[in-house]
């Protein structure tokens, strides 16, 4: 027997979804009127019967047995007519329903397809048919804009990575073929020079990395709470040595008394760093580097500031200079051993502590001022451990 209703079950699969909801409906349907039937017939009549016998006159009992005759008739026909009207009316309107929902869930299952076949962008509407659906259709554009976003960085890294990787290791090639061909002598100035490149390469590698993990919402905080000033001090001694061997003055700023943020220290050094370094490119011997940090008047946010006297920014670069791999001067940086890439990711591990940070520049030539803005915390939880949304 179970194997038969198995057998059963596996037959209907074939059937589509609106037939399949509507035989269902109309299953209800013929349970229904079946015991609404039974009912009708077996327990009308004896109650009707039970009611004439309350009375015991002999001609009431002749009459009531006519009339019990009579009222088991007109009882059958009207329920036959009710039930072929209700019958009928209930396949129309388990059909419509079938419909709309088979409907509705094709279109879902379209924008899946989509979503599979790589057309990450194709809207999901709304079917409308409760809040179920209507969250599974959210969570279907959602992803579909996760998988974008994600594909789109995928290309961009590729390119990226193309085009950064071309100049280093066009110098590694020309100098190697140089070595094979007896041009260059293998010495100390030549192995100092190609490690300089395959440095720039696994650094490169680092940092693009790091910015996909933290566009991607993969890159993994450890959140703790710290003071603002131990973080300028960290900055600090980790930039001190290049600003004297340039020639170049970094002051810091004391920071106001306790000023907490909940942060992941390494991380957030990491962006101080990259701001640091960044104002000590653009800037010449005897230029001035200035790292500050305050707060606003309700204390709800702690600002950190990388101010510098250099070269500037002019207005049209404004705009894009978070954007990875956009230099204002691309030979002078590229020989200065940036990779490009290092305030976007700042602005990457900034937004990861739901934070901000702005450029403002006077103009070329004027210096620049890089601000970086995170909410005051006394609570270790109010960081998670992922990228903030």
């Amino acid at each position: 027997m179970m194997g038969r209703v198995h057998r059963w079950l596996r037959g209907t699969s074939r059937i589509g979804l609106t037939m399949r909801l509507t035989i269902a409906m109309m299953t209800v349907e013929v349970v229904t009127s079946v015991v609404t039937w039974i009912i009708a017939t077996i327990a009308g009549p004896r109650l009707f019967w039970s009611e004439l016998h309350q009375h015991n006159d002999p001609m009431t009992k002749a009459i009531a047995q006519h009339a019990q005759e009579a009222f088991a008739g007109a009882n059958l026909v009207a329920l036959s007519m009710g039930l072929a009207v209700a019958f009928f009316a209930s396949l129309m309107v388990s059909a419509f329903i079938s419909r709309r929902i088979a409907r509705s869930t094709r279109r879902l299952a379209n924008t899946a397809t989509a979503i599979a076949d790589g057309r990450y962008r194709t809207p999901s509407v709304s079917p409308g048919l409760g809040p179920e659906l209507d969250s599974l259709a959210i969570a279907l554009g959602r992803m579909g804009r996760r998988l974008d976003t994600i594909e789109a960085n995928r290309r961009r890294l590729l390119a990226d990575l193309a085009h950064e990787a071309r100049t280093p290791l066009t110098i590694l090639d020309g100098h190697l073929e140089a070595i094979q061909d007896g041009i260059v002598e293998p010495n100390e100035e030549t192995v100092e020079l190609l490690r300089v490149q395959t440095a720039r390469l696994a650094r490169l590698t680092e940092d693009i990395n790091a910015i996909s993990a933290a566009e991607e919402g993969q890159l993994r905080l450890e959140p703790e709470l710290i003071e603002v000033a131990d973080l300028l001090s960290q900055a600090e001694r980790a930039v001190r040595l290049a600003f004297d061997d340039k020639g170049v003055s970094l002051i810091v700023t004391p920071a106001p008394p306790g000023v907490t943020v909940c942060v992941d220290t390494q991380r957030m050094v990491q962006v101080l760093v990259n701001l640091l370094q960044n104002a000590l490119r653009h800037n010449g011997p005897g230029g001035t580097v200035i790292l500050s940090a305050g707060r606003d008047k309700r204390n709800l946010t702690a600002t950190i500031a990388v101010s510098d006297d250099g070269e500037g920014i002019a207005a049209e670069h404004l705009p894009h200079i978070f954007e990875r791999f956009y230099r204002t001067d691309t030979a002078r940086d590229r020989d200065a051993g940036g990779s490009g890439i290092g305030l976007a990711i700042a602005k990457a591990m900034v937004e990861a502590h739901r934070g901000w940070i702005r450029a403002a520049s006077p103009g070329a030539g004027q210096g620049a001022t890089f601000t970086v803005e995170l909410p005051v915390s006394q609570n270790r939880h109010d960081l998670t451990g992922n990228l903030a949304t």
